[in-house]
């Protein structure tokens, strides 16, 4: 079920961690309203944290990008996978350690940056690290496959199965690691969500006592939060729409629910079903006959808790998510 906070989660947390695409911005545009939300949100003491699972760009990039977006960011506010997976090498390499490396700009900045040294597939070497580059050759591939086969140890920025380009999805890293691992029979560590090697350095960067993970995704920026041990809050702006919140494996489910970063402002009354339905703010939510129903008046933010917790309790007792087909929040004309 959902969480609670009587206060605004801007005085509940003190650092957001933000996921990029599909939270900040959508391709080459910010998400409507994210820029004045998030001033709001700074303006009220929080800290903001950008972090992304993309290894192959730097955080003087990505601060750029945002930047340009009007979201003030510098490099100091941006993680990404490739400094958490640097990181979990350098807890365990010596400094000066050699590490062969197939990857982009971004994950040699960071490799660099903890002292130690990228080199070739052929040279010798203490660990490999692999991040998403566009130009890693495939022979290269092919020989760090047979090295972590042999016994080389390997850690992967993440494992996300595709990226958005401006042709559309396509394979991302989480492919090079599937190539890899069943060639090698050997699992990489991964420092990207939903692992907690990224959200942990993010707190060690940025500072912060009680953090709040902030995504569109329940796959990884969810699931890693709960993994962590870390409140979360979802926002509808990216890839989650309707059918996918209610199909929410429960290690899925986020602990606040908004449609978009406003809900960083705002509280967020304390959901439960009650019975077979249930009751957030002036709307009611409840399954009849395995369809979803809302009916009411009141806040979209109310409405999307209330259909998520009267979801999950039926797919919890069930098996199933249930149909919500002809159901649309109140924003675009929902049922009433």
């Amino acid at each position: 079920m959902l969480g609670s906070s009587v206060t605004a989660l801007v005085e509940a947390h003190d650092l957001a961690m933000l996921d990029l695409d599909g939270v900040v911005y959508v391709g080459g545009e910010s998400v409507p309203g994210a820029p004045d939300h998030l001033a709001q949100a700074r303006a009220a003491g929080m800290r903001l944290a950008f972090i992304t699972n993309n290894a192959s760009r730097t955080p003087a990039t990505v601060a750029e990008h945002l930047t340009r977006l009007d979201v003030p960011a510098g490099p100091e506010d941006v993680v990404t996978s490739a400094q958490a997976a640097a990181r979990v090498l350098a807890e365990r390499l010596r400094a000066g350690a050699s590490v062969v490396l197939l990857g982009a700009a971004g994950l040699e900045e960071a490799v660099r940056a903890e002292g130690l040294v990228p080199v070739g597939v052929e040279d010798e070497a203490e660990a490999l690290v692999t991040g998403y580059g566009p130009d890693v050759l495939w022979r290269d591939i092919m020989r760090a496959s047979v090295r972590v086969r042999d016994g080389l140890w390997w850690v992967a920025s993440n494992t996300d199965m595709s990226i958005p380009t401006a042709y559309g999805a396509a394979p991302g890293h989480g492919v090079l690691v599937d190539t890899v691992r069943r060639f090698a029979g050997v699992d990489p560590v991964v420092a990207g969500k939903p692992q907690r090697p990224l959200l942990d350095e993010t707190v060690r960067r940025v500072g912060g006592e009680r953090p709040l993970m902030v995504g569109d995704r329940l796959d990884t920026d969810i699931e890693g939060a709960r993994a962590a041990g870390i409140d979360s809050l979802l926002v509808l702006t990216g890839v989650t729409g309707l059918p996918e919140l209610l199909a929410a494996r429960p290690e899925e489910r986020p602990t606040y629910l908004a449609p978009d970063l406003a809900g960083l402002l705002e509280a967020h009354p304390c959901a439960e079903p009650a019975e077979d339905r249930c009751v957030v703010g002036g709307w009611t939510a409840g399954v009849v006959d395995g369809r979803l129903q809302a009916r009411g008046d009141g806040t979209p933010g109310d409405w999307w808790r209330a259909v998520a917790v009267a979801g999950w309790a039926h797919a919890d007792t069930t098996g199933e998510p249930p149909d919500a087909s002809g159901l649309t929040p109140p924003a675009t004309g929902g049922e009433r």
